[in-house]
Parts: structure tokens; sequence; C-alpha cells
């Protein structure tokens, strides 16, 4: 493990205010287009296709992206990625300017943004574990969490406001600012560089493709637990798109009774995030993994048993819901950081981000497919039982039980 900086809590917190900037007016923005596309298409089909625009690049690049994460600087890759996020923006912001905003230019935008995250996220998180010592990447995972959900929480209102008093080209100009922000923060602190990175230009693509796969596949506890993981995303992840109809649907709800269960969701993420935050010192993490996957499962299976008119009740599972998911989600990317080499890290959450970027659409396919036929709260139901059983799979396996 590379030797981190002495005082790394005003390197952290400096990247992290920047990070904070950049999420809130991404997320607002990423709102605001789902607007304008709504507004000017009414195409469900249009925002689909926007929606697989956002994780495409993901799912099919992320295994190279890896590659380049950890074959070059770190620092610069995330200063490139915000910066081709913002120059994306700025073009899209000038032609909103002449002219009104074709759907492809939209779209192509989304496209580069995604491309942007691709490399940004797993430099990112490849980078942390050279910052923040081993015992305090808990913590800084439940500090990354709560910003989450803070944009989360925010991002729908400011979004609505913005959009009703702005042109789209401004709110664009707001998200390059952001972009701009968070590359100045990342200037600004010194990245430790890795000793190995001239070493691996040597070796070709796939080869160094093949030794991220197999450092995360040597560790047999980890491996095991990113297939769960990936499972777990496969029946979960879909769930967020039925929240609309659950609420609208079965119990009768309106606009804002939708907006009440993302708003709870994302409250118990951000408390969550907090107590990861605050108490991240845990010894038995695949515990309070396990525990994490099985409170989603029995919030879920609540909810699917609840009456139609036990709307308030599905609020509280709601809020349950977001709760476990730090719990899960930041303690996991800690033990990656901890347990993988640091010049293997860009390939190995490049690949755990892709595998769960590929099962996403089909798990989208096939609840759909279930929701429409059986009803929406049926699935609610199966998909909680489905997620109970990969929490004890998860407590059954020895090679995961060792990484406690």
């Amino acid at each position: 493990m590379s030797k981190q900086t002495p005082k790394w809590k005003p390197v952290f917190f400096t990247i992290w205010i920047g990070q904070a900037v950049s999420l809130i007016t991404s997320a607002v923005l990423q709102m605001a287009i789902i607007f304008y596309l709504t507004e000017k298409t009414q195409s469900s089909m249009v925002l689909s296709m926007a929606s697989l625009v956002g994780f495409l690049p993901y799912a099919v690049f992320g295994p190279a992206i890896g590659v380049l994460v950890d074959r070059y600087s770190r620092k610069m890759i995330m200063i490139g990625a915000d910066l081709m996020i913002a120059a994306s923006g700025a073009v899209l912001a000038l032609v909103a300017l002449y002219t009104e905003l074709p759907v492809w230019a939209v779209m192509t935008v989304l496209f580069i943004r995604s491309v942007g995250t691709a490399f940004h996220s797993p430099a990112l998180s490849a980078a942390t574990p050279l910052l923040v010592p081993e015992e305090q990447l808990t913590k800084c995972a439940g500090y990354s969490q709560s910003l989450q959900s803070v944009s989360y929480i925010l991002s729908p209102a400011a979004a609505a406001f913005l959009y009703s008093a702005w042109e789209l080209n401004a709110i664009i100009a707001l998200d390059v600012a952001g972009a701009v922000i968070a590359c100045v923060a990342v200037a600004f602190v010194r990245i430790p560089r890795l000793n190995v990175e001239r070493q691996s230009v040597k070796r070709s693509f796939l080869e160094e493709m093949r030794e991220g796969f197999f450092a995360l596949k040597d560790n047999r506890g980890l491996f095991a637990l990113m297939l769960i993981g990936t499972l777990y995303m496969f029946v979960y992840m879909p769930i967020n798109a039925l929240y609309p109809l659950i609420s609208m649907g079965y119990f009768a709800g309106t606009p804002m009774h939708v907006s009440i269960t993302e708003i709870a969701y994302a409250s118990g993420m951000l408390a969550g995030g907090l107590l990861l935050g605050l108490f991240g010192g845990f010894k038995r993490r695949i515990t309070l993994i396990t525990a994490s996957i099985f409170l989603m499962g029995i919030s879920l299976t609540v909810s699917g048993l609840l009456p139609s008119d036990g709307y308030r009740f599905f609020v509280a599972c709601c809020a349950l819901m977001g709760l476990s998911v730090p719990f899960y989600s930041g303690v996991q990317t800690a033990l990656f950081q901890e347990k993988i080499k640091p010049e293997y890290l860009g390939r190995v959450f490049s690949l755990t981000g892709s595998m769960i970027s590929l099962a996403m659409p089909v798990g989208l396919i096939i609840s759909g497919f279930f929701a429409d036929r059986i009803g929406v709260n049926h699935w609610f139901f199966m998909s909680g039982i489905l997620i109970i059983g990969i929490s004890i799979i998860c407590s059954l396996i020895p090679a995961v039980r060792k990484l406690n």
C-alpha cells in the first residue's frame, strides 16, 4: 500500500468539497434535461434512450478505462474527465443561445458526460487509498454516500425551480462552473503517483486488463462479493424505476407522493452515510453488508404486503431502504480499497462498475415484464424475498465470511 500524505484530511476534504459542488450541479442538470426532453418529445422511448446513454459507456468501456486509470496519473484523469464534461456542456450552452436544442445534440452531450463519469468515478475511488489511512476508508466512504444522498434530496426541487426561472443553457452553464470548481480542487492537491505506472506502459493493453481481472479473482472473498453484488443490483436497481408506479398506481397517489417517497429514501441514505462516516470503524464488515442487504429485502417485502391505503408505511419502508444503502456500497468500496493493491484498483473498480451496468438493463426488462403482469406490489414482494435470499447466500459463503 502506498504511503498516504500525513495531513490527509485537508487533501481529502478539498477534493470532497469540489466533488460536492460538481455532483449537485450535475444532478440538477440531469433533472433539467429530463424535464426538457419530456416537455419537448412527450416520448417514453426518448427518456429510456437518455437513461441507456447514461450508463452504456461504463458498461461497454469500463474494463478498458480501468487500464488507463491504472496506467496514468489518476489526478490528471480526474481533471481531464471533469474538463471533458465541462467542455461538452459549454458547447451545448452556446448552441442553445442561437437555436432550440435538438434531441440528438442533448443525447450526444449525455453520452460524452457519461464517458467522463466512467473515467472519473474509478479514478477517484482508486486515488482515495493513496490519500486516506486504511482505518479511515470506511468513514470516508460514508461521507461520500452522504454527499450523494444530499444531491438526491436537493436536485429535484432545485431543478424544478431553476427550470421554471432560467433557460436550459443557464442551467448547463451552472454545471460547467461546477465541473471547473471540481477541477480546481483536484489541481490544488497532491495525489501520489504509483511507481508501477511507467512499467505498465511496456505491457499490452489486453494483458493489463487480464491482470486487473485476476487481481480480483485471486481474492476469492472479494470476487464472490462482487458476484453477489451484481446479483443484488440486478434485482434491486430496477425497483428504482417502479417507485412512481407503485406510489401513483397501487397507492393511488399523485406526483407529490412520488416526491415524498424519493425524499424519504434519500433522507434515509443521508442518515446511513452520516452514521457510517461518524462510526465507521466497524470490525465485522461482512456482517454489516449482509445486514444491509437483509434490511433492504425486508423493507421491499413489507412494501409488497401493504394494503392500498398503507402509503404512510411505504414511506417508512423507503426510508429504511435508503438507510441500508451506505452500509452496503460504502463498506464494500472500503473493503476493495483495503484489500486490492493500489496499482490494480482502477481496473477492479471499472470492472465491478461495468458488471453492474450490464446487469441493470436486463433487470429493468425483467422487472417491467413481471410488474405489468402480476402487479407492481407483488413484484416488490418477490424482489424482497429474492434479496433476503441473496443476504443468506452472502452469509453462507466461507470465502466471503473470512473477509471479516
